[in-house]
């Protein structure tokens, strides 16, 4: 399974992180090759982005769907492919590290299936730990921004 996890901090208490982290609409748009997503229920959407496998630009569609919510510092999920044979998990993490700064981890892990399975994992094995640092990264500018004083 390929994995990428990512820990940024900010400058923003964690109680304003979470506020954020909690609406997916906030954050769906700042994952590398978002296209759009779409709610079904506030545990439950679909989400479509552009990913580079390697020379290929192929368009990805997931089913995501949250396991638990634990406010103010963890939201965890679970990702199925809806037009490739993906399956992965992941996570957002929040912790204090005083009153004004929080430290966020990004973690993301994905497997693919079928044929080509063996091949795509060799290229989301190098691809996922930097896809994984520019969500975190953007996250974590977008907090920085709405959060200044």
């Amino acid at each position: 399974m390929a994995s990428g996890l990512h820990q940024v901090e900010v400058n923003v208490p964690i109680n304003q992180v979470w506020d954020f982290v909690k609406d997916m609409d906030n954050w769906a748009p700042l994952i590398p090759g978002y296209i759009q997503h779409r709610k079904f229920t506030n545990r439950q959407s679909t989400w479509e982005f552009y990913s580079h496998m390697g020379f290929v630009k192929k368009k990805i569609s997931l089913m995501v769907t949250i396991k638990e919510w634990i406010e103010p510092t963890k939201v965890t999920f679970h990702l199925k492919g809806l037009n490739e044979n993906f399956l992965g998990e992941g996570y957002f993490l929040a912790e204090a590290i005083d009153q004004s700064k929080t430290r966020m981890t990004v973690f993301l892990a994905i497997t693919a299936g079928g044929a080509m399975g063996p091949l795509i994992n060799k290229v989301l094995k190098s691809n996922l730990p930097k896809v994984t640092e520019e969500m975190a990264i953007a996250i974590a500018t977008k907090l920085e921004e709405l959060n200044k004083i």
